[in-house]
């Protein structure tokens, strides 16, 4: 298992994150640190991490960007923790950060700012990116990492948490008085918490799955404008819309789909069988893929997978980007930065030809739009500076800064409240209204360990079934198999077993009991 099986180019680690932009035209400069007294004023330095400084030049023109925030200053950490009280415990003191290799250089630079607001020195620990996951837990195994601190691919928690290779959070969020509240719960509890054990991440990436249309394609069929609760409400109707779409000829496909081996597969196959009701697990932690639900969400995966676009079994994500930003499909179902990505001209053909919907329902299923993927922030156990590491953290994750990032449309996704629910980031994002009055209903595989190799294996049986070589209730009962064996190497169904099914449950599904956010 590498990092590279991720594909970390979704998510180009710092250059494309928080940090990066904060270095570009801002006047941030890498100047050596000495006493608290030769710090900046902390004010001045949070004046620049503003709209006007970091958002790109060109996205503040097009969408005449007052400069205003995109966020609640009231709740945005970085403008509220007592800098000065951090230069007194900290200034001085040195934080180790394991970042991919390709990326040293451009996240040294975005970390400026948080070593002139903290006076910690930040030291990079560059790791190759097709080796992240491996070369992290050889050095957790070895005792003595080289780092206090990493940002990694969320489904990894489990291997990571479990093990005991990283510090706990809780009593230095509650010192800091971090926001946790301000996270969605989805994110909160799976980017964050590892079971009932504590918290040990810091939401980073909080990604979500969406389904994206072309209007002027799919209008056709539909015969009027899109109405995102409606003009879609289920999947049969998707169905149907993509056979339609396979008549009006042209050189457009009516679907794109993530269809390549490994995880890819798994995460088309659990967004649509989240919407018939499938859980994953039952209430003793046994496996049950291949469950009523998972079987009508794998028939209707089948179905539209008859209507993807040309080399569907080999679509990851970068595949799929491609091909919705390219104008090579009329229909879509990835993550909401297909959306976003898509109103900007250096990024997309489509531009005001699209519009992203709600999930489309299954009959007797629930709204349970999947939220899949993401990254999450955490320290070490061995950190030299743990509470160092988790400010510099905090930092990077703040909601100021994932705000921009949104702007920027980069990829990296915010998942607070405050900044979904900003009248003006949703001017600058298409899908965040609809985006942030899904999450409350959201679903989620829990965070176990050994949990993303088994959605590899389970995505290599669905990719079988994509190209025709099983069946899909193969590919499920395949799969079934395959966990069990997999959670027995993990210490599940033995006296190891780390925490009982209802530790997690709650992180599953948000939505039960709640009104749907649309008439």
């Amino acid at each position: 298992m590498t990092h590279r099986k991720y594909d970390i180019s979704r998510r180009r680690f710092l250059s494309a994150s928080a940090a990066a932009g904060l270095a570009a035209g801002t006047g941030f400069r890498a100047t050596p640190l000495f006493a608290q007294s030769d710090l900046p004023d902390p004010q001045s330095v949070l004046d620049r991490i503003s709209v006007r400084e970091y958002v790109r030049k060109d996205y503040q023109d097009l969408y005449n960007m007052s400069g205003e925030p995109l966020w609640d200053p009231a709740t945005d950490w970085i403008r509220n923790v007592d800098w000065e009280k951090v230069r007194q415990e900290q200034a001085g003191k040195t934080v180790r950060f394991a970042v991919g290799a390709a990326d040293q250089e451009s996240a040294a630079e975005g970390l400026v700012p948080f070593e002139q607001l903290s006076g910690i020195k930040v030291e990079l620990v560059p790791i190759p990116d097709d080796s992240f996951y491996d070369k992290a837990i050889a050095e957790f195994i070895s005792g003595s990492a080289s780092f206090d601190a990493l940002q990694f691919f969320s489904p990894w928690l489990g291997d990571f948490a479990a093990p005991g290779f990283l510090a706990k959070l809780d009593d230095y969020a509650e010192k800091w008085n971090l926001p946790l509240g301000d996270f969605y719960d989805t994110y909160r509890l799976n980017y964050g918490y590892f079971g009932d054990k504590g918290l040990y991440g810091l939401p980073f990436d909080c990604d979500i799955q969406m389904v994206h249309l072309r209007k002027s394609l799919v209008e056709q069929v539909t015969g009027g404008p899109i109405d995102v609760a409606n003009t879609v409400p289920t999947y049969d109707e998707l169905i149907r819309i993509t056979d339609e779409l396979s008549k009006l000829g042209g050189n457009v496909a009516p679907i794109g789909l993530l269809g390549a081996r490994g995880f890819w597969s798994t995460y088309s196959w659990e967004h649509i069988a989240a919407q018939c009701g499938m859980e994953l697990f039952d209430e003793n932690f046994e496996p049950i893929l291949n469950s009523e639900a998972g079987q009508k969400g794998m028939d209707i995966l089948l179905a539209l997978s008859k209507n993807a676009i040309e080399g569907v079994s080999g679509a990851g994500w970068g595949e799929n980007r491609a091909a919705w930003l390219g104008g090579q499909v009329a229909t879509n179902i990835s993550w909401q930065d297909s959306g976003t990505q898509a109103m900007r001209p250096d990024q997309s053909q489509i531009v005001g030809d699209f519009v992203t919907i709600y999930e489309p329902r299954v009959e007797g299923g629930r709204f349970a739009p999947p939220n899949i993927a993401g990254s999450t922030s955490c320290v070490a156990a061995t950190s030299q500076n743990p509470e160092g590491a988790f400010l510099m953290l905090a930092f990077l994750t703040t909601s100021s800064i994932m705000a921009m990032n949104e702007a920027n449309a980069n990829g990296v996704a915010p998942g607070y409240r405050s900044v979904l629910n900003n009248p003006r980031l949703r001017e600058v994002s298409q899908p965040a209204e609809v985006w942030s009055n899904s999450l409350d209903h959201a679903w989620c595989a829990p965070r176990i360990p050994g949990m993303f190799e088994m959605e590899q294996v389970l995505g290599n049986e669905i990719n079988k079934a994509i190209v025709g070589q099983i069946s899909g209730q193969e590919a499920l009962e395949n799969g079934n198999a395959a966990w069990r064996k997999i959670m027995e190497k993990n210490g599940f169904f033995s006296n190891r077993q780390i925490f009982d099914y209802a530790a997690v449950k709650d992180g599953v599904y948000m939505g039960a009991g709640k009104p749907l956010p649309f008439g």
